[in-house]
């Protein structure tokens, strides 16, 4: 009897390689993309200690109380996959004195992320996301920018069902006022209240407005609003929020229940949905948070970004459509024995002069290597065989158009470094 198999862990997948074509050309055209508007990539250690975490999402969130790998290291430091990506970005900044090299700091990063949650369709406990940070400014049109980018990325991809929605919480004094309001109206219906949100209705009463249940968000209709509690100030940057967004051509929804679940956000917050994905359909969120760099030891910034899921992204994306040009430019076929030097030779000189090449390894038939050089999308089939090799005459097929022709072997480098 043979060894009892090793499967991935729950929540868990691996990106194989009819997908993997796809997660590369996301990603360069991410990469394509945050290059145009002056964003640069920012890579940040798998884990980080426990308490950036706890300081900067917020202990009383889902994230931090229930959903973190943690665990403590043999010099007795306690550690966490990290499970959000803009505490390690806002470390990293005030770390390396980014502050210091401009006065605004644009970055952006695509990498794994881990929450231990149920895993669902688009919900993972290894998950991918990409996104931006933007630090320095805390003008309205820096939070338009960051809208912008998000938006006219997944327009780029030709995702036409998404739909933004916008909301503003206001400074920490407006938040304060709400926070009181809004206990003051769920009071009568505490008991109502499942014992989750009636734990914030103590820590962060604000929280409740995320909801999932039907009777919180029926108790909730009738809530006071946060933006009735807005100061001057955080209505006039609001207002001009919306008269950017109006400037760029950007549609959106105003949801003044939209809190998001982290702890750190102030003023401007969104959400991208798409009703493509069902229950699940938040494609990507974010928001302003101008004290967060100074929570976590920094000098007062102003910033403000967004986090994009790309599992969800993938469920989108037209397989058919969302697939790389054809790269292969030659796909060696040889038959016989003899030849089997020179194709190997020949083979490895054009990948040194750049060219993308396979051949066969299993000493197939001609069928079964032409087989494998269409499945492979290749461009060109290159065929010896011991009649070639004694003419020293390759074989050319286009596998597109099905023609043929003949080109000496001491041509060949130079009749694909010229197609």
């Amino acid at each position: 009897m043979g060894q009892q198999r090793i499967h991935s862990i729950k929540g868990t997948n691996d990106i194989l390689p009819d997908t993997s074509e796809q997660w590369q050309l996301l990603e360069s055209k991410l990469h394509q993309f945050m290059e145009k508007y002056g964003y640069n990539e920012i890579r940040t250690p798998v884990f980080e200690k426990t308490s950036l975490f706890a300081r900067g999402v917020g202990e009383e969130t889902d994230i931090v109380s229930k959903e973190m790998y943690n665990w403590v290291d043999q010099g007795g430091t306690a550690l966490t996959l990290k499970p959000e990506l803009t505490a390690p970005v806002v470390r990293s900044f005030i770390q390396h004195n980014l502050d210091k090299l401009s006065p605004i700091t644009k970055l952006y990063y695509f990498d794994a992320l881990f929450r231990r949650e149920r895993p669902q369709k688009g919900r993972y406990r290894q998950f991918h996301q990409f996104g931006v940070e933007a630090f320095g400014s805390s003008y309205p049109e820096q939070d338009a920018e960051v809208i912008d980018i998000a938006w006219s990325f997944f327009q780029s991809i030709e995702l036409t069902s998404i739909k933004l929605n916008l909301n503003s919480i206001g400074s920490k004094e407006c938040r304060n006022q709400y926070r009181t309001a809004l206990q003051d109206f769920l009071r009568p219906y505490f008991n109502d209240l499942s014992e989750t949100s009636q734990h914030r209705f103590e820590t962060n009463p604000l929280r409740i407005l995320d909801t999932k249940s039907p009777q919180e968000i029926e108790i909730l209709q009738e809530a006071p609003s946060i933006t009735d509690y807005h100061t001057t100030e955080d209505a006039k940057h609001f207002d001009e929020v919306k008269t950017n967004l109006d400037a760029l051509g950007i549609p959106f929804t105003l949801n003044h229940r939209m809190v998001r679940g982290l702890d750190y956000y102030t003023r401007t917050t969104f959400e991208i949905t798409s009703e493509d994905l069902g229950a699940q359909d938040a494609l990507c969120g974010g928001g302003r948070y101008d004290n967060l760099v100074e929570t976590l030891g920094g000098k007062p910034t102003p910033a403000i970004g967004f986090a994009a899921g790309v599992e969800r992204l993938m469920l989108l994306l037209n397989s058919e459509k969302f697939v790389k040009e054809s790269a292969v430019q030659a796909y060696f076929i040889c038959l016989g024995d003899t030849p089997r030097t020179f194709v190997a030779k020949t083979v490895n000189e054009l990948r040194q002069k750049g060219l993308i090449v396979q051949s066969d390894m299993l000493r197939r038939s001609m069928k079964a290597q032409l087989r494998d050089a269409n499945r492979g999308n290749a461009i060109h089939a290159v065929i010896i065989g011991e009649e070639e090799f004694s003419s020293q005459t390759a074989i050319i097929k286009d596998l597109k158009s099905g023609s043929q022709t003949s080109v000496s072997f001491d041509q060949l480098t130079n009749y694909f470094l010229n197609k």
